[in-house]
């Protein structure tokens, strides 16, 4: 249980502040604890679901908000705009 709690705390410490890194942080924290379960808490299995789940995250996230692209002006302000053409 140990295991668990140190890498989901090492996966979100990590985690970025943009999108595709907060779905891959989310994944792989949902991925690790049930990888974790699955192996009865050995940190292999927390670790392969980890991977496994940042990958999901990123996939799922991305096809969720498709044509969406955060974008930041010259003063540091977020802002959420169309992509360009091939995003």
């Amino acid at each position: 249980m140990k295991n668990i709690l140190v890498i989901i705390a090492a996966t979100m410490a990590l985690a970025a502040c943009t999108t595709a890194e907060r779905d891959a942080a989310t994944g792989g924290a949902i991925g690790a604890a049930a990888g974790a379960i699955a192996t009865g808490g050995k940190a292999g299995g927390a670790i392969a679901g980890a991977a496994i789940g940042a990958v999901s995250g990123v996939l799922i996230g991305r096809a969720t908000r498709r044509g969406d692209c955060v974008y930041r002006d010259r003063y540091g302000r977020r802002y959420i705009a169309r992509c360009p053409a091939g995003y």
